[in-house]
């Protein structure tokens, strides 16, 4: 409501999140974007309003995200060094034992 009541006082929103539950009990990640609708006189006549599903998207990265947490903690309670290097055959990582 408030990206639709900010778009209706002129000022626009772009890329708001918002999460939504759906008459059927399902939980939805809403990415929102309002702008005033105006006439040719400039006077705000309405908004228009575009709303994207984003949920798929937010849970692939909270998984990426958990698995790198997770690739990181195990890599930092092993009880052996390991280290990565880079292209150049530098060491650019490492674990803390």
């Amino acid at each position: 409501k408030g990206v639709l009541d900010d778009a209706l006082q002129g000022r626009a929103t772009i890329n708001f999140e918002h999460p939504l539950d759906t008459k059927c009990g399902k939980h939805l990640d809403m990415l929102l974007s309002a702008k005033p609708r105006r006439d040719i006189n400039g006077e705000i006549t309405g908004a228009v309003c575009v709303g994207q599903d984003v949920t798929a998207r937010k849970k692939a990265e909270e998984g990426t995200v958990r698995m790198a947490s997770e690739t990181r903690r195990l890599i930092d309670t092993a009880n052996a060094p390991i280290f990565g290097i880079d292209r150049s055959g530098r060491v650019n990582e490492w674990n803390l034992k």
